[in-house]
């Protein structure tokens, strides 16, 4: 996705990430890639939901391939945290997982309103290394 810089100032809006990120795809993507799958790099989970959901509501720009994501840390950051490796949690995090599901199974589409349970902190961090 096309956002702004970790240090920048000026948050940009989840249209405008859409748009620059639509717009950059569309001129360096060929139509016959089936599927586009992102990361969230480093966006929360409702962050990424709603920057991939504003991406799929896009009609003035031709989007031959369809848009999702890998699932990354941030789209099972609140599953993580739900279980903390419990087994009693497991509950908790499967009902945690489930509303991750149908959010981003609704951005898929551009249906997606907002306000499903997750996380809102950023899992950027600077300098990670893998």
């Amino acid at each position: 996705m096309v956002t702004q810089g970790a240090e920048c100032p000026k948050k940009a809006s989840a249209k405008e990430i859409a748009w620059f990120t639509i717009r950059t795809l569309s001129r360096t993507i060929p139509g016959a890639m089936r599927a586009i799958m992102f990361l969230s790099g480093g966006q929360s989970e409702e962050e990424a939901t709603i920057n991939l959901n504003e991406m799929n509501k896009i009609t003035a720009i031709a989007r031959p391939w369809a848009l999702s994501f890998s699932y990354g840390r941030a789209l099972q950051s609140s599953t993580l945290k739900a279980w903390a490796g419990k087994a009693e949690n497991i509950p908790n995090a499967m009902e945690a997982l489930h509303a991750r599901i149908v959010a981003n199974s609704q951005a898929t589409k551009g249906t997606y309103a907002g306000g499903a349970a997750g996380d809102t902190e950023s899992t950027y961090v600077a300098n990670y290394s893998y």
